[in-house]
């Protein structure tokens, strides 16, 4: 019989494509990971895993089981779900990852909120980048992720459920002594040659930053990377370059030395998510936390 521990062990390993990465990520060592895929290929007769230069990759058997592998998984979600509503299961602890920006704007209000809503519920956070959190909860280190959509993150991962929050526009910031200062909206077309200020690769909104700088026809210059934007809008004013910047991480910033445009035609968006393990959505101690989080994320930044 096919052990569901296993299972979970396969998804990290196909997830990871190493055994040090998926061990590090189910708080396991290397040599029990590949044990577990061991007993595994015993169990199901078949070869699940091919190692090779690049990591680990699924054979076409291992493939079939994985697609089972996510149905199963969120089948034993959904039972859990069930068992801990019908103990009653109202109090217990949540443990949220999230971006910083996503903390202020959505998960410090939706704690104030379960503060009296769902008084049994605690809420732990983790920071985490907006494309991190997702492999957080496939892992089951956190229970709920806040996270970003970005370029290349696929749009509808069977083995979650997600609920959109909110989306905002990137505005441009450019130093007070720059050419276009004057101007209402700023065209993107017209920083192409200007130095840029931008997040590190890997984040969400330096794929959303490329790809609007890509539509408007040139690739951006980075000359300065830093994922903090408080950081980013001190080297505008520093006349370093020119940076986009969320509409809300905006807020708080002190911003002498910078003027704050809206680009002219379709600005490049953030869109933020929360999401769950397909199957917990409805768990007593998530449903809450997940309609706590909806009620409080704002509805009028694409308007400001």
């Amino acid at each position: 019989m096919i052990q569901a521990r296993r299972l979970h062990i396969l998804r990290a390993v196909a997830d990871h494509r190493t055994m040090t990465a998926a061990a590090a990520a189910l708080y396991l060592t290397p040599s029990a990971v590949s044990q577990q895929l061991t007993a595994l290929e015993q169990e199901t007769g078949h070869r699940l895993v091919e190692r090779g230069a690049k990591g680990i990759r699924l054979t076409q058997a291992g493939e079939i089981l994985l697609t089972h592998t996510h149905a199963v998984l969120a089948q034993l979600d959904r039972a859990e779900a069930e068992l801990a509503a019908y103990s009653s299961g109202s109090a217990g602890t949540v443990t949220v990852a999230s971006f910083a920006t996503g903390i202020a704007q959505v998960v410090a209000p939706a704690i104030v909120r379960l503060a009296s809503s769902a008084p049994g519920i605690r809420v732990r956070v983790q920071d985490a980048e907006g494309d991190a959190s997702l492999p957080m909860v496939l892992d089951r280190q956190v229970d709920v992720a806040v996270a970003v959509e970005y370029r290349g993150a696929p749009v509808d991962d069977p083995r979650l459920t997600r609920v959109s929050l909110y989306a905002e526009p990137f505005d441009a910031v450019v130093p007070v002594a720059h050419r276009l200062t004057g101007a209402g909206a700023v065209p993107l077309a017209e920083l192409a040659k200007d130095p840029w200020v931008g997040p590190y690769p890997g984040n969400p909104c330096h794929d959303v930053v490329v790809l609007a700088c890509e539509n408007a026809g040139f690739q951006p210059r980075f000359e300065h990377s830093s994922d903090d934007f408080r950081a980013a809008v001190a080297l505008a004013a520093a006349n370093a370059g020119v940076a986009l910047v969320p509409r809300s991480a905006l807020h708080g910033i002190d911003l002498t030395g910078v003027v704050v445009r809206p680009v002219d035609g379709t600005a490049p968006t953030r869109r933020v998510f929360a999401a769950v393990r397909r199957g917990a959505e409805n768990h007593p101690l998530f449903r809450p936390v997940l309609d706590a989080l909806s009620r409080a994320a704002p509805r009028d930044l694409m308007a400001e």
